[in-house]
């Protein structure tokens, strides 16, 4: 079991930190870029809640397996296919949680005054500059928001991450495939254990950042 926690919280901790960067930039994109096909963006990111997880494993598994493109470049990058590992497992959590990455910091990055915006240009600020030193400290809350939603959906995930991934002990058998392997196996027992395991690290990391956020916001 604490095999499964450690590639669970591994696998947490990579898919916020990815994540936060690219939700960062999706969602300075979509506040403050116009372009055609905003609305289809939006939809695609949103597309990962609405999807059942095995449709969705289901169509990484054809795009990442072999004989297809990326497939064989990654392949090729490293040395073996790269389905039904760890790489595959990020691939896919980062996919299945990036509306909970996104639409936090989205809405954060709308509710900056723009008049903030406005005297920072009248002050000579780039947008860049604007952007550091005006959006991002008065949007705090949305970002640790976003990381604690990410790394609790991310730890509670079982069917895209047993698609891509399967089951290989100490590789991609994360807690959520670990309960549900003690189940199948009438180990109620164990299953409650790593249940109540999967329960605490999640509700503690939760009630961490919750926290963080609420200080920091408050500051």
């Amino acid at each position: 079991m604490e095999e499964a926690l450690l590639i669970s919280l591994k696998l947490s901790l990579i898919t916020t930190f990815l994540l936060l960067i690219l939700s960062l930039l999706l969602s300075y994109i979509l506040v403050f870029r116009e372009f055609p096909f905003k609305g289809l963006l939006e939809a695609l990111i949103f597309m990962p809640i609405v999807l059942p997880p095995t449709v969705l494993g289901f169509y990484l598994l054809v795009i990442l397996g072999r004989g297809s493109p990326l497939g064989d470049l990654f392949e090729a990058v490293l040395g073996r296919p790269i389905v039904f590992s760890f790489e595959a497992l990020v691939i896919a959590s980062v996919i299945y949680s990036l509306p909970f990455g996104v639409f936090p910091i989205r809405d954060a990055f709308e509710e900056v005054p723009k008049r903030y915006l406005e005297i920072a240009y009248v002050f000579g600020y780039s947008k860049l500059e604007a952007f550091l030193r005006v959006v991002l400290p008065n949007s705090w809350g949305g970002i640790l928001t976003s990381c604690a939603l990410v790394f609790a959906h991310t730890m509670g995930e079982f069917g895209v991450v047993l698609m891509v991934g399967g089951n290989i002990p100490g590789e991609t058998r994360t807690l959520s495939i670990y309960i549900y392997d003690e189940v199948q196996a009438l180990d109620y027992a164990e299953a409650h254990r790593a249940s109540l395991l999967l329960l605490t690290v999640s509700a503690l990391a939760l009630s961490v950042i919750l926290i963080l956020r609420k200080r920091w916001v408050k500051v």
